[in-house]
């Protein structure tokens, strides 16, 4: 199941076709991993990486990583709070990390207002929440594996004569 989670990681459009003849197994076996593993959650949502910088008449947004500082609850730890977090439409990811800080949550917005209005006026008043730090992300150059920037470097080896 490992060598299918890797295949779609990398490629989600592959096909369960695909998939068995690069695997070398029966179609009808691959299909049934695979849904088992929707069916059990371990496959959550499938996804494209979009550059932003090549998307025609594109939006813009803004995006902010904000770490905070915060009280984990008695018999549920950071659990109820991260809850509470990413039920906001604005958040895209939350993690709880180590060191200086115990959550990182990600959001977007349409502007730079926008995202301090909803961290000063919905995050950071949460009970639980101690203080916050933010950072605007300026430009993306990977995400999820992929490089964004155009310049990746082939990992092929080159022909010498």
């Amino acid at each position: 199941m490992n060598e299918i989670l890797e295949l779609l990681q990398n490629d989600a459009r592959l096909t369960p076709e695909e998939i068995a003849a690069m695997l070398k197994k029966d179609v009808k076996v691959i299909r049934k991993k695979i849904k088992q593993l929707e069916d059990d959650g371990v496959i959550v949502k499938y996804g494209a990486v979009i550059n932003p910088e090549k998307v025609p008449n594109k939006k813009e947004v803004v995006r902010a990583i904000i770490e905070l500082s915060v009280t984990p609850e008695r018999e549920t730890g950071f659990d109820t709070l991260a809850e509470r977090i990413y039920k906001f439409p604005q958040v895209e990811s939350v993690y709880l990390i180590s060191g200086g800080y115990d959550l990182q949550v990600i959001i977007e917005g349409k502007t730079l207002k926008e995202v301090a209005f909803f961290v000063s006026e919905k995050l950071a008043p949460l009970d639980g929440v101690r203080g916050t730090k933010t950072h605007f992300v300026l430009k993306k150059y990977k995400e999820n594996g992929a490089v964004l920037s155009g310049k990746e470097k082939s990992s092929r080896l080159s022909v010498a004569p």
